[in-house]
């Protein structure tokens, strides 16, 4: 156990830190969120002796604004954890909080660590971190392309020529961060190996695979297929309280949204042409399934199907994959 827990509330300007020592005093400090965080550590080497091998730094995942900060950490060898929003808020009322700033926030962050010991967060390679920023461009540069286009589909005259040479120049981006995709993916022994295993899976194409593969990462993190299904916001959500609470309300909403969105349309797919998915889906159709719990049920078999391929690396094979059951 860290002798220190230090607590971060990251914004995108701004860095709030309360360094929580084994006599339960806070050390604070407020520093700029710009690359190299140098100031930082030269502010926890001061107060923290023991920063690199002892201290456990803790930060909530906000997006892509605490990123940086922590590969900076995890590079350093400091143990990193980032954890959801969700579980600091719930740890936070179960104190009895009242007051919300910054300053406290990062406290907060500093006694959860200290109590909970949320386990070590683990950087992704430089290949996967290439992955995942392009992937992100793409899906950035897609929804431009599609606004451009509806809005071409009703445009004056006037502006016609206008949105077709947007459009021109949205295609060429698209096409060459497609190629660097392809690349990265090529580049990579890892990478690669993983993405020529994803294709054997009917039902994942061109642009599923990039993505899975940036947003899974290694598939050793994640300890059983449970975990990743959990991961992707598939897990199922259900809210139970004596004989007058019962219900099943879809998804939990904790979770990596875009690998969530990113199976929707592969298992509709799959439904269709991957012999395991086909068949379950078939069934569930049989009981009169609603047609989104039968699309859902068919994400988390996939995505389990994925998980097995990549966990044992071995290429798809319906007959181990069917009796699988979501």
């Amino acid at each position: 156990m860290s002798s220190s827990t230090v607590g971060i509330d990251v914004s995108k300007a701004k860095l709030d830190v309360a360094l929580l020592s084994e006599q339960a005093r806070y050390k604070s400090k407020v520093f700029a969120n710009t690359p190299g965080h140098s100031a930082l550590w030269q502010w926890l080497q001061a107060h923290a002796p023991e920063a690199a091998a002892g201290v456990h730094v803790c930060m909530e995942a906000t997006g892509s604004y605490h990123e940086p900060l922590a590969l900076h950490l995890h590079d350093l060898g400091v143990c990193v954890s980032v954890v959801n929003p969700m579980r600091v808020k719930r740890f936070i009322e179960t104190e009895g909080t009242r007051n919300k700033t910054d300053n406290s926030d990062a406290k907060s962050l500093a006694r959860f660590c200290q109590t909970m010991q949320p386990e070590r967060w683990e950087a992704a390679s430089v290949g996967v971190r290439t992955l995942q920023a392009l992937v992100a461009r793409l899906d950035a540069l897609q929804e431009m392309r599609l606004s451009e286009s509806n809005r071409l589909a009703v445009a004056h005259a006037a502006v016609q020529p206008s949105l077709h040479e947007v459009l021109a120049t949205l295609d060429r981006a698209i096409a060459d961060v497609k190629a660097q995709i392809r690349q990265t993916i090529d580049d990579d022994p890892d990478l690669r190996q993983r993405g020529e295993l994803l294709q054997s899976i009917p039902g994942l194409g061109e642009r599923t695979i990039p993505q899975l593969l940036a947003y899974i990462g290694r598939p050793e993190r994640f300890k059983n297929v449970k975990a990743l299904i959990a991961y992707a916001s598939l897990s199922p959500m259900i809210r139970q309280s004596g004989t007058s609470l019962n219900k099943h309300r879809g998804t939990h909403p904790q979770g990596h949204r875009q690998l969530k969105h990113a199976l929707y349309f592969p298992a509709m797919v799959a439904g269709k042409y991957n012999p395991a998915i086909a068949a379950f889906w078939q069934r569930l159709k049989a009981l009169n399934k609603p047609g989104m719990v039968i699309v859902v049920a068919c994400m988390h078999k996939l995505l389990a199907i994925v998980y097995g391929v990549l966990k044992s690396r071995r290429p798809f094979d319906a007959s181990r994959f069917a009796p699988l059951t979501a």
